[in-house]
């Protein structure tokens, strides 16, 4: 039965994370370079991007790039980010009424991978479909000292009071503001732990864990398009 089939409609996640690991794994088990996987990655997206569209998903976000990753080598790093830049293709955007949105330290990004990035956020930000966000130069270190920093300077401007920093108010400083916290919390690579993803926003999330994604994924699509 094809997986759509499957899929209750009433019961789809408003929201669905991903960390996105495993492609480097993935291609190297296959004899072939980490970036080849990282590329299998990216065509994945779009066809997990559609999908989700299709389906109902409000919201997707895709832990792209931690600032972990920074530490990688060079040239790694150089492919991630001209393949970036290669494959953020506004037209799938467009035709899907997908919005772009990114969370994460945007000032580690080349300039113009970056301007690429903010062409298309602005581009598609009328469209009223799913929301798809990018967690690109992002750690949950990251964001929650950087919200900590906002509201200890809203609390010395006299903005806001000690007795008025609740979860609530944390949430609301926080880069994902915009949207819910996931429902769902999926990690491709298989590993048992969250790597320093939305730790915040998936305190109640549901997680699945799969192992072998892009092969699994891949083999399942090919499957259907035979029938």
């Amino acid at each position: 039965m094809p997986y759509k089939e499957e899929i209750d409609i009433n019961r789809i996640p408003k929201h669905v994370a991903i960390i996105m690991d495993g492609n480097g794994r993935w291609a190297k088990q296959r004899g072939h370079e980490r970036s080849f996987g990282h590329q299998a990655g990216a065509e994945t997206v779009h066809i997990i991007a559609e999908e989700a569209a299709r389906l109902g998903v409000k919201y997707l976000t895709l832990y792209t790039f931690s600032t972990e990753n920074w530490n990688r080598p060079a040239n790694e790093i150089a492919a991630i980010m001209a393949l970036l830049f290669d494959s953020i293709e506004e037209e799938i955007f467009m035709k899907n009424n997908i919005s772009f949105r990114i969370i994460g330290d945007l000032d580690m990004i080349p300039k113009d991978v970056r301007n690429s990035l903010n062409h298309c956020i602005e581009r598609t930000s009328t469209n009223t479909g799913m929301c798809l966000v990018l967690a690109l130069s992002y750690s949950s270190r990251w964001e929650i000292t950087e919200t900590t920093k906002q509201i200890a300077k809203e609390v010395q401007q006299g903005k806001l009071s000690i007795d008025q920093i609740t979860d609530e108010c944390i949430a609301s400083h926080l880069a994902t503001n915009f949207m819910p916290d996931p429902d769902l919390l999926i990690r491709t690579g298989g590993e048992l732990r969250l790597s320093n993803y939305l730790m915040w926003q998936c305190a109640y999330s549901v997680t699945l864990l799969l192992r072998n994604f892009l092969a699994g994924f891949q083999r399942r699509r090919i499957s259907e398009s035979n029938l």
